[in-house]
C-alpha cells in the first residue's frame, strides 16, 4: 500500500507549535514509507480564513523544511461535492431534515447541563415527517447515526478506542444555510485524496467516532487513524502562550534554529531510544508511529534553547552569519563586506556561547562598532586594570603584524604574564574589556586575532585616552 498522509490546518491563524508538530509526524511518516504529504487548508470557515493566514501557514512550513506534494487543495473549493454527499445520504434515508427551532436546542442543552451530561440533539426529527415541519424554519441534514452497539477504533497510537453509540447523537451534515459541517467535509475530502493515514491530535477523537460512521454509510475504505496526544506546559497544564503556544514565526523572531525547533517538535511525544540529537535524514530513516506516546509531551523552553545552542555551535559560520546581518542592520547597524568578514572570522568564539541567534547578535555587536563599556566592564576597570592594559599596548605593539595569530598571541601572553609574575587571566580581563566593552567573550586572543593589530591597538588607546 502506498502512504498517502495530508497536514490539515485551519488559515484562522499563525501556525501554532502544535499544529508544526502535527504537519512533521505526517511528513516524516510519509518520507519514511517513500509515500505522499498532501497539504489541505481547511478554508470552509470564510468569516475566519485569510489570505494572510495561509500565508502564514506557507511560510512556516517552508521554514520548518516540512514540504509537500502536489499542489494544495483548498477545501472551499470543494463544497459541491460535500453537500452531492450530504444530498446522498438523504437519498439513501441515512439523513434526514432537522426543523429544530434556536428555542427548541438552547432547551435542549439547559437540560444536558442540568444532569452534568454533555449537549447532545435528542432525534425528534429522526423519524418525523417533514410535512409537520414550522412555517419558517430552515432544516439542517442530520445523519443517521447508530443508536445501539458500539463504534471501535483501532488506532495506531492510542490502540484500540470505542464509544456506545447511544452517546453520539445525529450530527449535522449541513448547516440551515446549506454549508458543510467540518465532519462531513473532511470525510468526503480524504475518501477523495486517496488518504491512507490519518494522524492528528487526539483532541479528535470525538470527531473520529462520528467520522467513522460516515465512512461506513458510504461504503468507503476507512483510512488508518493516528490520535498523538497534545503538547502540554512544563507544569503539565494545558499549553498556552505563557508555556510556548506561540506560531512558528515566533520561534523564529525569537532567534531559534529551524533545525533545532524540528528536533525539538520530533522529541515531544516520539522517540528512538535515547537519542536526543537527531539529524533529518536520521529522522526520516527512524520515524514510525509504534513510538509515538500515548501520554501527552510537555513543552520546556529550557530543553530547546539548550538544544538550539547545540544547532548553533554546529552551524556553518556563513549561514550564522547570513542570520544576523538582517538583526544588526534592524538596529541600525551598517554591515559592510569588511565587518561580514570579522563576523564570520570571529563565529568560531561567538557561537559557543549563545543560544539563540538574538544573543549571538548581541555578542557579536563588538565586531562591528566600537564598543561602549557596559556597568560591569566599567566597575572592573580600576587604575590597577588600566596599568596593565598600559603595558599591554606596550608589547602588543611591539609584536610584528607577521605574529599575530592566536596561538601566537597567546604565546606571548603567557611570556608577558610571566615577565611580570601576573596571572594569565589578569592580563587578559582589561583587553577584553578595551577590545569588546564586556567582561564576558570569546578568547581574547582569538579577539585579538580577528580584529588585527591595527584595530585591536585602536581600541585599547581609546579606552586609554578616555582614562587618562
Amino acid at each position: 500500500m502506498s502512504v498517502i498522509v495530508r497536514f490539515a490546518p485551519s488559515p484562522t491563524g499563525y501556525l501554532h507549535i502544535g499544529s508544526a508538530r502535527t504537519a512533521l509526524f505526517n511528513w516524516l511518516f510519509a518520507r519514511h514509507h517513500g509515500g505522499t504529504m498532501l497539504l489541505r487548508i481547511e478554508d470552509t470557515d470564510r468569516a475566519r480564513s485569510t489570505f494572510e493566514a495561509v500565508e502564514a501557514i506557507y511560510k512556516g512550513l517552508e521554514w520548518l523544511g516540512i514540504d509537500w506534494d502536489e499542489t494544495p487543495v483548498h477545501q472551499f473549493s470543494h463544497i459541491e461535492r460535500h453537500v452531492e454527499i450530504a444530498q446522498y445520504l438523504l437519498e439513501k434515508d441515512l439523513a434526514y431534515y432537522c426543523y429544530c427551532t434556536p428555542e427548541e436546542l438552547e432547551v435542549m442543552r439547559k437540560e444536558a447541563r442540568a444532569h452534568n451530561l454533555p449537549p447532545r440533539y435528542d432525534g425528534r426529527w429522526r423519524d418525523r415527517d417533514p410535512s409537520e415541519a414550522p412555517k419558517g424554519i430552515k432544516p439542517v441534514i442530520r445523519f443517521k447515526s447508530p443508536q445501539t452497539g458500539m463504534t471501535v477504533i483501532h488506532d495506531l497510537v492510542q490502540g484500540e478506542v470505542k464509544v456506545s453509540n447511544e452517546q453520539l447523537d445525529d450530527m449535522i451534515l449541513l448547516r440551515a444555510d446549506g454549508t458543510p459541517t467540518f465532519n462531513l467535509s473532511v470525510v468526503v475530502d480524504d475518501h477523495d485524496m486517496a488518504i491512507t493515514h490519518v494522524i492528528r491530535g487526539d483532541d479528535h477523537l470525538t470527531n473520529t467516532f462520528r467520522q467513522f460512521q460516515i465512512y461506513k454509510a458510504m461504503d468507503w475504505k476507512i483510512p488508518y487513524f493516528a490520535h498523538i496526544p497534545l503538547i502540554h506546559g512544563a507544569d503539565g497544564t494545558k499549553l498556552s502562550k505563557r508555556h510556548g503556544a506561540l506560531g512558528v514565526e515566533a520561534y523564529r523572531d525569537m532567534g531559534y534554529l529551524p533545525e533545532a525547533l524540528r528536533n525539538y517538535l520530533l522529541r515531544l511525544g516520539w522517540s528512538h531510544g535515547d537519542a536526543e540529537i537527531i539529524s533529518t535524514k536520521e529522522a526520516i530513516e527512524w520515524f514510525d508511529l509504534d513510538h509515538v506516546g500515548k501520554s501527552p509531551a510537555r513543552f520546556d523552553f529550557v530543553k530547546l534553547r539548550n538544544l538550539n545552542a547545540h544547532y548553533i555551535r554546529d552551524a556553518d559560520n556563513g549561514y550564522l552569519v547570513d542570520l544576523l546581518v538582517p538583526i544588526l542592520e534592524n538596529q541600525g547597524f551598517l554591515v559592510n563586506s569588511e565587518s561580514r568578514n570579522l563576523l564570520k572570522r570571529g563565529m568560531l568564539g561567538l557561537k559557543q556561547r549563545a543560544k539563540t541567534i538574538d544573543e549571538l547578535a548581541e555578542n557579536a555587536l563588538f565586531y562591528i562598532s566600537p564598543p561602549s563599556l557596559d556597568e560591569s566592564a566599567q566597575e572592573l576597570l580600576t587604575p590597577e586594570e588600566l596599568e596593565i592594559l598600559r603595558l599591554m599596548e606596550g608589547y602588543l605593539a611591539a609584536l610584528p603584524e607577521s605574529q599575530w595569530a592566536e596561538h601566537q598571541l597567546e604565546s606571548y601572553g603567557r611570556e608577558i604574564a610571566e615577565e611580570n609574575n601576573l596571572k594569565l587571566g589578569r592580563l587578559a580581563q582589561p583587553l577584553r574589556i578595551a577590545l569588546t566593552g564586556k567582561t564576558i567573550s570569546p578568547s581574547v586572543f582569538e579577539i585579538l586575532h580577528v580584529l588585527g593589530k591595527d584595530q585591536s591597538l585602536e581600541r585599547i588607546k581609546f579606552i586609554l585616552g578616555k582614562h587618562k
